[in-house]
């Protein structure tokens, strides 16, 4: 399901601005791989909006989740929660995606600092995942749980809607944008139809030349980039997508 399936089915969006909210670039993916292995599964999530929820001391806690490969898909997924859910007292979240470097944001959105984002963050983490959203809304019961209590809390309805959605493994991929003569489109298009890649978005230009965006599995996109340089007798201009 694409994501604007997953925003009908929820119905609505919304304006969201999280409070809170952190975003870094890391080094390095924990994936269960080694670092620099383009071969290694990814472990994600089906597509689909997946939901669960449990109740801490007259608290609700419904777990929202998601395969979102970017921080746009993301958010709209998150404002779509929102919008679901317009009374509840929070709307907290964690999102990772991303092949070195990963990107991460979470935000606690105005429950105590660290006690809501990063258990969510960690629960996508704890459980191998990349490429995924976890929003995690909470309906207060009129008790106070403490610092410790929201972490529990936060972090247990996050691990259990991702627990119970389907999981999804697929390969990393890379995308980047070629710039050739036009007079050597075939021989670009063989290469690439040779390892699986695929072409979009091709546009001629004046000067005779052609611009392609090519997606790729990441395994093969060195040996893919010294095939085009072949089939164009070195006439192609890399840029990063």
């Amino acid at each position: 399901m694409s994501m604007a399936g997953l925003i009908s089915a929820l119905r609505g969006t919304s304006s969201f601005r999280p409070s809170a909210s952190t975003c870094r670039q890391l080094p390095q993916q924990r994936l269960c791989m080694s670092s620099g292995d383009a071969t290694t599964i990814i472990r994600t999530l089906e597509p689909g909006s997946h939901i669960s929820e449990m109740e801490v001391k007259k608290s609700r806690f419904i777990g929202y989740a998601s395969h979102a490969s970017n921080w746009d898909d993301a958010k709209a997924y998150i404002d779509t929660v929102k919008q679901e859910h317009p009374k509840a007292r929070h709307w907290c979240f964690g999102f990772q995606c991303g092949v070195n470097p990963v990107t991460e944001r979470s935000s606690d959105d105005g429950e105590p600092t660290g006690t809501a984002g990063a258990p969510i963050l960690g629960a996508i983490q704890g459980e191998d995942l990349s490429d995924v959203v976890c929003v995690v809304v909470r309906y207060f019961g009129g008790i106070k749980l403490g610092a410790g209590g929201l972490i529990r809390a936060y972090g247990g309805a996050a691990r259990l809607v991702l627990r119970e959605a389907p999981i999804l493994e697929t390969l990393p991929t890379a995308s980047f944008l070629v710039v050739l003569p036009s007079k050597h489109v075939g021989g670009v298009y063989g290469a690439v139809g040779k390892v699986g890649a695929v072409t979009t978005r091709e546009e001629y230009l004046a000067d005779g030349s052609v611009t392609l965006t090519i997606s790729c599995d990441l395994a093969v996109l060195a040996s893919l980039k010294a095939s085009l340089s072949d089939a164009t007798k070195g006439e192609v201009e890399f840029k990063d997508e």
